[in-house]
C-alpha cells in the first residue's frame, strides 16, 4: 500500500493517458462515453486520495524514472496544485456522465470515440500542467491540451460552421501565447541552467537583481500565460470558443481550462520568482489594472450579449479579472481569495453551462430569445439557472458570496503605489461589477421565468435525468461550499502560504 502512496503524484496523469487511446478503438455510439467516463471518475478518485496525502503528510515529490533533479523531471504536489488537480478531475468526473445526450445531439455519431478520445487527452494535459515541476514539461501538457481543446471546439461545426472559425483563432491565439512562454522559460534556463522550478527559484535568488534576462523571460512567460488564461485585453478568443464548441465541451473548459493558467500564474510569479523579484512591483501593479478592468468591461460587454453562451463566457473573463485581484494584491489573504474564487468559479460555471446544454438539447438554440417562458417546462433547468445564477452573483450562502467577500477583505489592506486607486475603490469596483452581474443575469432569468410562451415552447420537455443529476451536483455544491466554506478556505490559506518556497512570505510585494 505504501508503494501505491509513493506512486499517487503521477497516477493522475498516467492513468488516462495511457486509457484515452482505447476510446478510439471502440465503435461509434456509447461506448466511448461509457470508457471516458469510468476513467474520469477513477482519475478524480486518485486526485481526492493525493489531496488528503498532501494535507495529512505535506509535499510530495516524484521523480519520473528515478532520474534525480535537474537531471529528469519532477513532479511536486503540494496543496495549492492538489487543490487545482481536483478541481479539473471533479469536473470531468461530473461533465463527461452529462455529455451522453449532449453529444449525441451535438456531433456525429461517427465522431464519437475521436470525441472523448480528445476529451479525455484534454484533462491528462491540463492535470499534467498542474503536477509537473518541471518549466518545460509546462509548456509541452500545455500543448497536450490545447491542441485536444481545438479539435474538440472544431467538432460544434455540426450545429454551427462558426465553431470553425472559433478554433482557428483559438489554435492562433493559443500558439502565440505557447511561444511566448516557451521563450520566457529558454529565457530562465539560460540565465539559471535548469528547468527545475524550484531549483530555478533558488539560482534566480542568487542572481543579481536587474538581469536583463531574467526580467525578459518573466515578460514573455506572464504574456504567454495571460493569452492562455484570456487575461484581458489578449481575451477575443474565449467568446467565441465557449459559444460555438459542443456544450459539454464548454462546460468542461470554462470549469478548470482557465483554472489550470491560473494556478501556472501564481506558480511562476510566487514559486518560481518570489516576492523578492524586484519586477514583481510593476507586474502586480499591471494586474491590479487590468483585472479591475476586466471585471467592469467584460460584465458590461456581457449585458449587451443576446446569445447565453456568449454572455457566460464574457462573464468568465470578468471573473478571471477577480482572479487576477487577488493575484495582484500579493497577500496570502489576496492568493487564497483567488485560490476559492477558482474553485467556487469552476463550480457555478459548470452548472450554467451544462444547464445551457440542456436547453440546447431541447430547443436546439443558445439564444435568449429562444429560451422565453422555459420555466414551465423545463422548471428543473430554470433552477438550475437561478441557485448557479446567484452563487455567480455573489449571494449569501453561496459559493460565489465566498470568494468575493475573501477579496473584499484582502483589498482592505491593498498597498499600491497606482495615484487613486485604494482599497475602497477596489471594493467599490467589485461590488459595481457584480451589480452588473445581477443585469445579465437577471436578464436570463427573466426571460425563462417571465417571458412569454410561445407556441413552439409548449412541445419542450425538460431535460433527461442524465443531465440533470450531474447539474444538482453542481448546484448542491455551490450551496455546500457556500454554507460550509471552512474546508475550502482552510486549504486555500495553506496553499498561498506553500506556494512560496523560499519563506519570504506572501506579505505584499508594493
Amino acid at each position: 500500500m505504501e508503494h501505491f502512496f509513493s506512486q499517487l503524484p503521477v497516477l493522475p496523469i498516467v492513468t488516462p493517458m495511457i486509457l484515452a487511446p482505447f476510446a478510439l478503438l471502440m465503435p461509434a455510439g456509447r461506448t466511448p462515453w461509457l470508457w471516458a467516463t469510468l476513467v474520469s471518475w477513477v482519475t478524480f478518485f486518485l486526485c481526492l486520495l493525493l489531496l488528503e496525502r498532501v494535507w495529512l503528510d505535506g509535499v510530495m515529490d516524484y521523480n519520473m524514472g528515478d532520474w534525480k533533479v535537474p537531471f529528469g523531471i519532477a513532479y511536486h504536489i503540494d496543496l495549492s496544485n492538489a487543490l487545482v488537480m481536483t478541481l479539473v478531475s471533479g469536473m470531468a468526473a461530473v461533465v463527461f456522465p452529462y455529455s451522453l445526450r449532449s453529444v449525441e445531439s451535438e456531433i456525429d455519431i461517427r465522431q464519437t470515440p475521436a470525441f472523448y478520445t480528445a476529451l479525455m487527452i484534454c484533462m491528462t494535459g491540463l492535470l499534467g500542467v498542474t503536477a509537473t515541476g518541471d518549466a518545460f514539461n509546462v509548456f509541452v501538457f500545455l500543448e497536450v491540451s490545447s491542441l485536444a481543446t481545438y479539435a474538440l471546439v472544431a467538432m460544434g461545426a455540426r450545429h454551427d460552421r462558426r465553431a470553425l472559425t472559433a478554433a482557428f483563432n483559438y489554435l492562433v491565439m493559443g500558439t502565440l501565447g505557447a511561444t511566448f512562454f516557451v521563450i520566457g522559460i529558454g529565457l530562465l534556463y539560460q540565465a539559471t541552467g535548469t528547468l527545475n522550478m524550484l531549483n530555478m527559484h533558488d539560482r534566480l535568488v542568487e542572481l543579481e537583481s536587474g538581469n536583463r534576462s531574467v526580467q525578459a523571460g518573466f515578460a514573455f512567460i506572464i504574456t504567454g500565460i495571460g493569452l492562455k488564461l484570456a487575461m484581458v485585453p489578449v481575451h477575443l478568443w474565449l467568446p467565441n470558443a465557449y459559444t460555438f464548441a459542443p456544450s459539454a465541451i464548454t462546460a468542461f473548459l470554462a470549469a478548470s481550462a482557465t483554472k489550470v493558467a491560473v494556478y501556472v500564474m501564481l506558480r511562476f510569479i510566487f514559486s518560481v520568482f518570489g516576492v523578492q523579484f524586484d519586477f514583481l512591483n510593476v507586474a502586480l501593479n499591471g494586474f491590479l489594472l487590468l483585472g479591475l478592468v476586466g471585471m467592469v468591461y467584460a460584465s458590461f460587454v456581457a449585458v449587451f450579449r443576446d446569445d447565453v453562451k456568449q454572455l457566460l463566457a464574457y462573464s468568465s473573463v470578468a471573473q478571471i479579472g477577480y482572479m487576477l485581484l487577488g493575484i495582484s494584491i500579493g497577500t496570502v489573504d489576496g492568493v487564497s481569495a483567488s485560490l476559492v474564487h477558482l474553485f467556487n468559479h469552476g463550480l457555478m460555471k459548470a452548472a450554467l453551462f451544462m444547464s445551457v446544454g440542456c436547453v440546447m438539447l431541447r430547443v436546439g438554440s443558445h439564444q435568449l430569445k429562444d429560451y422565453s417562458g422555459l420555466a414551465r417546462q423545463m422548471p428543473w433547468t430554470t433552477w438550475a439557472f437561478v441557485i448557479s445564477g446567484l452563487s455567480l452573483v455573489g449571494v449569501p450562502g453561496t459559493a460565489g458570496f465566498i470568494s468575493k467577500l475573501m477579496l473584499m477583505r484582502a483589498a482592505l489592506n491593498i498597498e499600491t503605489n497606482i495615484p487613486f486607486v485604494s482599497g475602497g475603490l477596489v471594493i467599490a469596483i467589485i461590488l459595481f461589477s457584480s451589480l452588473l452581474a445581477v443585469i445579465y443575469v437577471g436578464r436570463i432569468l427573466f426571460t425563462l421565468i417571465l417571458g412569454p410562451v410561445s407556441e413552439y415552447a409548449t412541445h419542450v420537455k425538460e431535460a433527461p435525468a442524465s443531465m440533470l443529476v450531474p447539474i444538482y451536483i453542481m448546484v448542491a455544491a455551490n450551496i455546500w461550499f457556500g454554507l460550509q466554506s471552512s474546508v475550502l478556505v482552510n486549504v486555500a490559506v495553506k496553499a498561498a502560504q506553500t506556494l512560496d518556497p523560499g519563506g519570504f512570505g506572501l506579505g505584499g510585494a508594493y
